[in-house]
């Protein structure tokens, strides 16, 4: 079978590496992919925004099942698109890609069915934002309703951050229509967790947890990123308690909500979880892979991805299951100067053949020039290794950080510090 994989980062790098393993997989291509995803799939050059030049190329190249990558395609439509072409594809439709393109559209659905989540008021114009913000408890949380590549959250500590976020994302529109509406809610307090589970509608598969670090700077100090860096598993914030209250409390309901709301979601389902003193409560509902989440879980995975893809979108994962290495996994984001504002790019890397074999170096913001991988974004390497115990595997990713060099390189220095 052949696999087109929609997307050019880190995550999407993880996927095709992922895929290629399979006894049935014939071929992989990716789009528009990157320098590091051309070592392990077919590149090619159609944006991931472009879904009918996307479905004309599925089509004509005879691929098996199109596996989507980033939000803003989900967001876009590009599955409906697809399904109506008669392709074969993995990820949610439009409408239920709604439960991560919008925070008010997730809240109202988490509010209804009982899911545990911050208390949140939704703000169509900056005054009303401004005038709630002035008389509120602090800190509090603001966030752009729409989709902004995991950087359009602000935690304010008094009256003067939350005015200046409400102003550069509704009035400034930092984050284009994302900033459209804003959600300001309460501060959790607790430790953050990202859970995935493969959910066909009717039933769902949990993956092992892993955590991110979502600011900039060693000792989560500085603005939210896309993510710096994961491990997994995090067992001393996962005990078999909390578990078992996110299968209830969160999944289920949410299986519950499906069903109630008439939404049809066939994909990956990846809500960040605050682990608070009175339980387990969702920050946000993903509708896709996370991003560096899934180069640790993939490196743990070592059942058929494909296997677990298809019987998701065919409605039948009540009868699959998953089988996980014990081994742990860190992934180090190396990101370019100015990130996550505005990156300086264009630096060639060098390092990259010193890594050794069994260290995985997953491409984000590559391209190739002159014939060798230069910078070209914000997130530019995920680091992933594997070792007996975290400290092994943490050990092993930042020796192979050592060895890879570029302008202006930054990553943080405590990536799965929190687990040992």
């Amino acid at each position: 079978m052949k696999i087109l994989v929609i997307g050019s980062g880190g995550r999407e790098h993880a996927l095709a590496w992922k895929l290629r393993q399979s006894p049935r997989v014939s071929q992989v291509f990716c789009a528009p992919g990157n320098a590091g995803i051309a070592g392990v799939a077919t590149c090619v050059p159609i944006p991931a925004s472009d879904h009918r030049a996307l479905s004309t190329f599925a089509r004509s190249e005879g691929i098996g099942l199109t596996v989507v990558g980033p939000d803003d395609a989900l967001a876009g439509g590009v599955v409906d698109h697809f399904e109506e072409e008669g392709l074969r594809i993995f990820g949610p439709r439009q409408a239920a890609a709604r439960l991560e393109s919008s925070k008010s559209f997730a809240k109202d659905f988490m509010f209804r069915h009982g899911i545990p989540t911050a208390d949140s008021r939704t703000f169509e114009t900056s005054a009303a934002a401004r005038a709630h913000c002035a008389k509120a408890n602090y800190p509090l949380v603001v966030k752009a309703d729409g989709l902004a590549l995991g950087k359009g959250v602000v935690i304010a500590t008094r009256y003067s951050e939350a005015e200046q976020a409400i102003r550069e994302i509704m009035e400034e529109r930092r984050f284009g229509e994302a900033g459209s509406r804003v959600v300001v809610e309460e501060f959790l307090q607790g430790e953050e967790c990202s859970i995935h589970a493969l959910v066909d509608g009717d039933s769902y598969l949990l993956f092992p947890a892993a955590q991110d670090h979502k600011r900039i700077h060693d000792g989560d100090q500085g603005p939210n990123t896309g993510g710096m860096g994961t491990f997994s598993p995090p067992s001393k914030l996962l005990s078999q308690e909390i578990e078992e209250r996110i299968r209830t409390e969160v999944l289920e309901r949410f299986l519950a909500g499906l069903r109630a709301d008439g939404i049809d979601f066939r994909g990956m389902l990846f809500p960040g979880l605050m682990i608070t003193a009175s339980g387990p409560k969702v920050l946000e509902f993903n509708c896709r892979f996370g991003d560096p989440e899934t180069q640790v879980l993939l490196t743990r995975l070592e059942s058929d991805l494909l296997e677990l893809l298809e019987a998701t979108a065919e409605r039948r994962l009540s009868k699959a299951s998953a089988q996980w290495s014990p081994l742990s996994s860190v992934c180090v984001v190396l990101a370019s100067a100015g990130y996550p504002g505005s990156p300086a790019t264009g630096f060639p890397i060098s390092g990259l053949n010193s890594v050794p074999t069994d260290t995985l170096v997953f491409h984000a913001g590559t391209r190739m020039e002159n014939g060798s991988p230069h910078t070209s974004g914000g997130r530019v390497l995920g680091v992933t290794a594997l070792g007996d115990t975290l400290e092994v595997a943490r050990r092993n990713a930042y020796g192979a950080v050592a060895l890879i060099q570029f302008e202006g390189r930054q990553f943080r220095t405590d990536i799965a510090a929190k687990g040992l």
